[in-house]
């Protein structure tokens, strides 16, 4: 068996918790392999609505297994008021939820060098969540972190000792902070954690697939936002492409499977940094206003545009897609035109590639595409699609040379439409 990926293509919040909920059936393990509570999944079903953070899609499905990778990062206190909220909603997770000792802890502190951080960068602030997720994300990397495994043994002393390091930090940067009545609730949400099973994850994961079981590794956030791929320095900590699933995991290359990847019809984008075809207009409220396009986490209101079809293709090209899917074509419904960026002027010269910095020099080239003008919300196959929106879809398949599989027509798990080729 190989390990299928599902992950987001453009600048995050595509859609990936309600897919990866539409596909948990066909598998046995749902995994986490990165990102922390700064990502927030929305599932909606049955009337209700969901936002994960930290907890695996795959929650919802009974009788599967789900499991927090290496490539996470935990804040305790957060991981448990999610898994208390979704304990009275009737989701129980300490007999259903994995989570590998070598995934590393937000602590208090790292939430207060976040902040610190931000406030020292001024009018050049990255415009993160303030979770503490760059921070921890450092500590690793530096050697200084303090992991899940750790808290069965020596935890008092390796958690002193990373706070003295951060406040000596804190100090430097002249941040005045108190995180007495945090540490209090951080350090419950520790002993909540120790209700559930640590596991060397590696060796887990690697087990299921030489047992027979289906793995699906969820990714967060979106490959835009990839700490090496991404519009740099505008984007997250971690690895958000496909070979973070290796990373984060501990699976090699040749056990990827399929690669499936999710983007909105058109495009959006939280906090700063570049976005080509932003748009500051009365069009880019309405696609804001239609999509409820606010964070699932923060709140706050994404900036909207329409689709890059440079950045898409770099993304399917970064994580070797196989297979497509396209969210919010609904949000779509009642416009006269539709744009697709096909080609970036930069300096006059028009190309393809993405490029190495993205910067006001560089000018999106649209080709416009006829607008549909049809309510989907209620359609239940392809064969009720509008003329327009499979000229759309086929205009997308053709430039980006890979089949789109999954339409989206709404939030509900139930609007949701598999599209049928000639080749199944």
């Amino acid at each position: 068996m190989k390990v299928d990926v599902l992950l987001g293509l453009q600048w995050g919040d595509e859609g990936k918790g309600k897919i990866v909920d539409v596909l948990t059936p066909n598998y046995d393990v749902i995994t986490r392999f990165q990102g922390g509570p700064n990502a927030g999944h929305t599932l909606e079903f049955n009337g209700e609505k969901y936002v994960l953070r930290s907890i695996p899609s795959g929650i919802f499905q009974g009788g599967k297994v789900n499991v927090i990778g290496n490539g996470v990062v935990i804040d305790p206190l957060l991981f448990k008021l999610e898994a208390e909220a979704l304990a009275a909603s009737g989701h129980d997770l300490t007999k259903r939820l994995l989570i590998s000792k070598k995934a590393h802890l937000i602590l208090p502190t790292h939430r207060m060098l976040d902040a610190a951080n931000e406030a020292a960068k001024g009018d050049s602030k990255i415009g993160t969540t303030g979770k503490g997720i760059g921070p921890t994300y450092t500590d690793k990397v530096s050697r200084n972190g303090v992991r899940v495994g750790d808290i069965l043994e020596n935890f008092e002393e390796k958690y002193a000792k990373a706070k003295g390091k951060h406040e000596t930090m804190l100090k430097a940067l002249n941040y005045d902070y108190d995180i007495t009545e945090l540490e209090k609730e951080w350090m419950e949400g520790i002993e909540f954690l120790k209700k559930f099973t640590f596991i060397d994850s590696e060796h887990q994961i690697n087990n299921y697939l030489k047992e027979e079981k289906s793995v699906l590794a969820e990714g967060a956030q979106g490959t835009m936002l990839d700490i090496d791929f991404g519009s740099y320095p505008f984007v997250t900590s971690s690895n958000t492409v496909c070979a973070g699933a290796c990373t984060g995991l501990g699976i090699a290359p040749n056990k990827i499977g399929d690669v499936y990847g999710i983007f909105k019809a058109y495009c959006t984008r939280v906090g700063s940094g570049p976005f080509p075809t932003e748009l500051f207009d009365e069009t880019g409220e309405k696609m804001c206003d239609i999509g409820h396009e606010f964070g699932s986490v923060t709140g706050r209101r994404r900036r909207c545009g329409w689709i890059d079809l440079v950045a898409l293709k770099y993304a399917i090209m970064v994580n070797g897609v196989t297979q497509l899917i396209m969210m919010k074509s609904d949000v779509l419904d009642t416009f006269d035109t539709i744009k697709a960026c096909i080609a970036y002027d930069i300096d006059g010269k028009e190309t393809e590639e993405f490029p190495f910095e993205i910067n006001d020099n560089v000018k999106p080239v649209y080709v416009d595409l006829p607008g549909w003008q049809t309510d989907m919300t209620k359609m239940q196959s392809e064969n009720e699609f509008p003329e327009e929106f499979n000229q759309y879809v086929s205009f997308l398949e053709d430039q980006l040379q890979t089949p789109i599989k999954i339409v989206s027509v709404g939030p509900d798990r139930d609007q949701t439409i598999i599209r049928y080729t000639e080749e199944d």
